[in-house]
Formats: C-alpha cells, sequence, structure tokens
C-alpha cells in the first residue's frame, strides 16, 4: 500500500477487516514486568515487578528476556486465580529472530504454544488471536504474553550497547519488561472486555531509516485507525482515548497528520505508550520507548487500571509495529509497518 493509496482512501475502496466476537471475551488478569529504567518513569509505580538486575538472574540478553516473559505469564496467571493446566493454549511473540525469547521463556510450562509475530504490535496481535479462539470454542483460558529488552533489541537489529553509536533524536528506546494477558469467556471481578478488533494491513511508505521508527509505523497506525472507524461506523468522539503502541513523538505528529487528511481529528483524545512510558525531560530516551513490551506493560500497568476504576470507559488500543528484519534490511529493503486495533470496555 502507497501513501497514494492511504490518502485516497473511500467507501468504494474500503475492505471489511474487523471482528466482534460472537460471545463475549474479557481480559481477566494482567500482569507487567518491567526494567529499572522503566519502573524510574511516570509509570512506574503502576508496573508489577520492576527488576534492578538486567539480565533478570540471566547470563545475557537473550535470557533475560526470556526470564521476563517467565516471570509475567507466571504472575498473569497467579492475578486470574487459576491453574497453568487449566490454560488452552499461550500465543506468545518478540522481536528476536526465531522468537526465541518466547519459545526459551516459555519450554516449561504444559501448555500449547502459538508463536507469532507483529513486531511491535504483538500485544494487540495475540489478544485478538486469543479472542478468536475462545470464540470459536477452544476452551475457557488462554494466555497472551510478549516482551522486549533494550540490549537485545539493539544487538538484533543496530549495534550492539558496548559499540556506543550515537543515536538521532528520532531513535526510541526500546522497552524492558513483558506484559502478560488471561483471557477467559468467564467475566470476573475487574474484568475488561475486548468488544471489537480491526486486523491490520501491511503498510509501507518506503521508508528506510531503522532509528525511526515513529515514522515506519505511523502509515499503517493510520490506516487501521481509519478502517476502523469505517467498519464500526465510527468517530473520535465515541472513545475516551485512542491509545497506539509506540509512534513515539515523530510518528504521533504523522499520524494525526494522516488521519486529518482522511477527514478524522483524533488529536484531542490519542495518547502514545511511547510518551507514556518515559519522562521526556528526565530521561534520555528521544523519540519515546518502542517494542513489544511498550504497549504491553502500559496496557498491564495503566490502561487496564484506568478502565477498572471507571476514568475511562471506552478504549481503542491500537498497538504498532515496525516490520523491520536485520536480513532485509541489510539488503537495502524498507521497513514496512502494521497496527492491531482493539476495543476495550469496562466488564
Amino acid at each position: 500500500m502507497s501513501k497514494d493509496d492511504l490518502v485516497g482512501l473511500n467507501k468504494e475502496t474500503h475492505k471489511y477487516q474487523s471482528f466482534v466476537p460472537p460471545q463475549p471475551v474479557y481480559i481477566i488478569s494482567g500482569a507487567s514486568v518491567v526494567g529499572e529504567k522503566e519502573g524510574e518513569g511516570p509509570l512506574g509505580k503502576l508496573f508489577d515487578i520492576v527488576g534492578d538486575d538486567v539480565f533478570f538472574g540471566g547470563t545475557n540478553w537473550e535470557e533475560a528476556e526470556s526470564a521476563l516473559q517467565k516471570k509475567s505469564m507466571e504472575l498473569a496467571i497467579t492475578k486470574a486465580g487459576i491453574n497453568e493446566n487449566e490454560l488452552q493454549l499461550i500465543f506468545a511473540g518478540d522481536l528476536l529472530a526465531q522468537s526465541i525469547a518466547s519459545s526459551f521463556g516459555l519450554v516449561n510450562f504444559s501448555v500449547p504454544v502459538i508463536g507469532v509475530y507483529g513486531a511491535c504490535s504483538n500485544s494487540g496481535l495475540t489478544l485478538f488471536l486469543g479472542a478468536m479462539a475462545l470464540s470459536a470454542g477452544i476452551g475457557d483460558y488462554v494466555g497472551c504474553v510478549t516482551s522486549s529488552h533494550f540490549s537485545s533489541a539493539e544487538k538484533e537489529f543496530r549495534f550492539p550497547s558496548a559499540y556506543g553509536n550515537q543515536r538521532p533524536l528520532s531513535a526510541h528506546w526500546t522497552v524492558t519488561g513483558s506484559g502478560a494477558f488471561i483471557l477467559s469467556k468467564n467475566k470476573k471481578e475487574n474484568s475488561i472486555q475486548l468488544t471489537g478488533f480491526t486486523a491490520g494491513q501491511i503498510v509501507d511508505f518506503g521508508l528506510k531509516e531503522n532509528l525511526n521508527m515513529g515514522a515506519c509505523m505511523a502509515p499503517a497506525a493510520a490506516d487501521t485507525i481509519y478502517r476502523h472507524f469505517k467498519d464500526f461506523e465510527a468517530s473520535p468522539t465515541d472513545y475516551d482515548k485512542i491509545i497506539t503502541g509506540d509512534l513515539g513523538r515523530v510518528g504521533q505528529k504523522a499520524l494525526l497528520d494522516l488521519l486529518s487528511v482522511n477527514g478524522y481529528d483524533i488529536s484531542d483524545r490519542h495518547i502514545d505508550c511511547g510518551i507514556e512510558i518515559y519522562d521526556y525531560e528526565l530521561q534520555d530516551t528521544h523519540a519515546g520507548g518502542s517494542g513489544c513490551a511498550c504497549s504491553a506493560v502500559v496496557l498491564a500497568g495503566q490502561i487496564l487500571k484506568n478502565i477498572r476504576e471507571g476514568i475511562w470507559k471506552k478504549v481503542l488500543f491500537v498497538p504498532t509495529g515496525a516490520l523491520l528484519s536485520k536480513m532485509s534490511y541489510n539488503e537495502g529493503q524498507s521497513v514496512p509497518g502494521i497496527a492491531h486495533a482493539v476495543i476495550l470496555e469496562a466488564g
């Protein structure tokens, strides 16, 4: 999909890509485990566990990220008040090659695992797939988990941290953390209902900057939000907040501009997890946070809390992902984006 396609979207060319669960599906628990830097940010007190060891008991960055997933999944299960063997499936994914953070993090769980990849949109993608599985009668409980780690991501996609490369102001800081959620058809106290989804298309504006993820992801976020409004015949005012995953400051401006061109102004209700998680003045994170964990831990720590407390009644949660591969990038390919939208309402 090109820039001209996005600007020219209309009802004649629109394709329905949304899904409403035929029966209620709920988030009955959410858990967040983060690193020390995330704990020092504005949302630090909202996270369940703040680690003080960058390796989280492991011997390298990849083992650290696996430990994050294991801890968050265990905690989500405990908070849901169920046993591990009551889970029918776990949907999991991360940013590392072959999703090794998930495979080694979940290897000791006696639960079938479905590996997924939506880059930093994984939290939305796993919720979408989990809701579809429950709606199809797979069982009563499904787990959803994702993670990222600053140092494992830098090592995978850019430069090892020891290299000390300079980062432009458009660069993001990959969130060290993991967010896990238990979904169920059975409503419990303080449950959050998943009332609708819009699956995203891959959108490619031809950008080739691996240190400007916000610009790469913004067109996909705009496309998914636009299509969501069309599918549900909705408007921005139907939501208390429209929350993207990790566009950061550069991507936020691009998103607002693209939606404005297509007739939607969300500026008075849009927030971005990548902007929320770090203090712009006190923490040197440039454009903001990114990574699979960025939207996942903000969802578990802040968004679910605000819905439970009645601060927000209806939220459109839109995790965003840059489909960056070290292989394709080194071969001169662009960085496409994708975004998935989830409607969250008080249960």
